[in-house]
């Protein structure tokens, strides 16, 4: 099946859904949908996916063990635990937490809080299979050859070996709600903008990062308003209020970056939904809206993020 490949966020931004989205090649082995309404994904328990077992606290980085090495043949997804709310629905917007195992080593390849909607046709089968279809409150354990999920070239960036089976761990938390920023009106941090292009300066104030998603809009622009899963570009500068350092910019780059508002960390898509072209912004972002609460999960988890942006062009995703 043909799938759709979006502009992807550069890394230092990008959420899971970045590395959950499908490129431009054939996968034979997808799971066929029912006939029914809901047209479930059929994708059996089997003797892999049976086999994992899986501790951690729910939403939260699970661990897992299983025999190595793993190669599977066919998809199969177990349901680990049964959760007692509404059953998925294709379309739900889903709040998730997102653990890769390798096949080959057993060793987690990542965990990150993320947003997929059900049913996504963007979204690898591999990960749609584990939210599915589940009451919400269930976690899932699929088991992905190679063939559904990055083939036989592998994905170097996140250290999946080219023809390997991974096992995909999954927290279905929660629909997602509406998220929109409160306005930014206490510890706001200095800006001052660079001249001839040189990148701004953003001075955190010695405080308690806030615990909310929170914006002040710097400069507002009077372009097209961007509209949730639009392709942005902006030129940008990130700053861990943990640490104090900048982490990653666009504006050292030459270049600002474009990339859909969905395919990056939830803060930092909400901030942008609804602003117009041309505004400056600052936005501040606790964890679980960014890399989630575990640090050992991601270099950045655990911290509170801070986000100066500067939008310079949206357009209606195709």
């Amino acid at each position: 099946m043909n799938r759709v490949l979006r502009r992807a966020a550069p890394l230092a931004l990008a959420s899971a859904t970045a590395l959950l989205l499908a490129g431009c090649a054939t996968t034979p082995d997808e799971p066929e949908a029912t006939t029914d309404a809901a047209a479930c994904m059929d994708v059996p328990a089997g003797e892999l996916s049976d086999g994992v077992k899986v501790d951690g606290e729910f939403a939260g980085s699970p661990t897992a063990e299983f025999a190595t090495p793993l190669e599977a043949e066919k998809l199969e997804r177990t349901v680990a635990i049964e959760g007692d709310g509404d059953e998925t629905a294709a379309g739900d917007p889903m709040n998730i937490v997102v653990t890769a195992f390798s096949g080959t080593s057993g060793e987690a390849i990542f965990s990150q809080p993320t947003t997929i909607k059900v049913g996504d046709e963007q979204v690898f089968e591999s990960f749609r299979a584990g939210i599915d279809c589940v009451p919400v409150g269930s976690r899932t354990v699929t088991v992905a050859p190679a063939s559904t999920l990055y083939g036989d070239t592998g994905n170097e960036t996140i250290g999946v070996a080219a023809g390997e089976t991974v096992v995909i761990v999954i927290d279905v938390v929660e629909v997602q709600e509406p998220l929109t920023p409160a306005e930014w009106t206490e510890n706001v941090p200095e800006v001052k903008f660079g001249a001839d292009g040189e990148p701004p300066v953003v001075t955190l104030p010695a405080t308690d990062p806030s615990t909310e998603l929170q914006m002040k809009v710097l400069e507002e622009g009077d372009g097209g308003e961007v509209q949730d899963g639009d392709n942005v570009t902006v030129q940008y500068q990130g700053i861990s209020w943990t640490t104090g350092e900048i982490f990653d910019q666009s504006y050292t780059r030459g270049e600002p970056a474009t990339f859909p508002t969905d395919g990056v960390i939830q803060g930092f898509g909400a901030a942008l939904v609804g602003q117009k072209v041309g505004s400056k912004v600052i936005v501040t972002i606790p964890p679980e809206l960014a890399y989630g609460t575990d640090a050992a999960a991601h270099e950045l988890g655990g911290q509170t993020l801070v986000f100066l942006v500067e939008i310079e062009g949206t357009e209606a995703a195709s």
